[in-house]
């Protein structure tokens, strides 16, 4: 049976690795191509797509980052950050899929946070 701090550094990983790769993906859209997913928000940057999405890909490897370094903070920040993608794709009428993939894994950031505050 897996103990509260296996199951917190699994979590921690998972957190702490996933933002970090997908972040470095902005770079190089060898998962997919993430201006896709922007929708019709595109549209109103003020800035090219390419590079909003680079500026993406340095916050989620910050944020990546911020969980191995301080899991209790990171995962908050990972959280509201996975909260925030999933509205904008429900609000751009697309990638529904990927929405509610968002919202379970902002659920298992919730999570790692709460682990770590009661493993302190």
């Amino acid at each position: 049976m897996a103990t509260l701090q296996q199951l917190q550094n699994t979590l921690k990983l998972t957190f702490g690795i996933v933002p970090i790769v997908a972040g470095l993906d902005k770079y190089t859209n060898l998962l997919t191509n993430w201006v896709d997913y922007l929708g019709g928000i595109k549209d109103i940057l003020p800035l090219d797509a390419l590079v909003f999405m680079k500026i993406v890909g340095v916050i989620e490897i910050v944020a990546g980052i911020i969980v191995l370094i301080r899991p209790l903070i990171g995962a908050y920040i990972v959280m509201a950050w996975l909260i925030c993608i999933a509205l904008q794709l429900i609000a751009s009428g697309h990638y529904f899929d990927v929405a509610v993939r968002d919202l379970v894994m902002a659920v298992g950031a919730f999570t790692l946070a709460q682990l770590t505050r009661i493993n302190k």
